[in-house]
């Protein structure tokens, strides 16, 4: 077998390559989806929703930092341009989202679009014994399935 330098078969790496930098591609289009919301939430719930959309796009920031260095880690090189994002995500686009209800929506529906990538990253880097990958998709998971439900909480589902 071709390993890397961290022990891991570098086909298998470069695989979870392309997988990270597709939930790279989302995670960016969720952060200025975020972004979006934080600016130009209107309503009853501005205050609440205001603050909730920055503490999740700082959150996304981190995460986005963290798939780069993994995508680094394993040799690989993270894509950078907005036209590559664009390209390779799948999370909806939120354009001018102003009602409470519908922001926290497109919040919802974009982490269970992240969800389905990160499982599928999760079960490929199981499968190259990658704990590296594992482990942050793991914490990934666990962290957003909880906001999804209190989303949905908020929401009166």
């Amino acid at each position: 077998m071709n390993k890397s330098i961290l022990g891991l078969d570098k086909k298998d790496s470069a695989h979870l390559v392309d997988n990270l930098n597709g939930l790279l591609a989302n995670f960016q289009i969720y952060y200025q989806n975020l972004r979006g919301l934080h600016w130009n939430i209107k309503g009853k719930n501005f205050f609440e929703l205001h603050v909730k959309f920055e503490e999740f796009y700082t959150d996304s920031q981190v995460k986005i930092d963290d798939v780069a260095e993994r995508i680094l880690t394993l040799q690989g090189k993270p894509l950078h341009t907005f036209t590559d994002y664009i390209n390779k995500a799948s999370v909806p686009v939120g354009r001018d989202i102003s009602n409470d209800e519908e922001g926290v929506r497109l919040v919802v529906t974009s982490l269970s679009e992240l969800l389905t990538i990160e499982r599928e990253i999760l079960v490929i880097s199981e499968k190259a014994d990658d704990e590296g990958t594992n482990s942050m998709m793991s914490d990934f998971i666990a962290e957003q399935e909880k906001t999804i439900w209190m989303l949905n909480s908020w929401l009166g589902k």
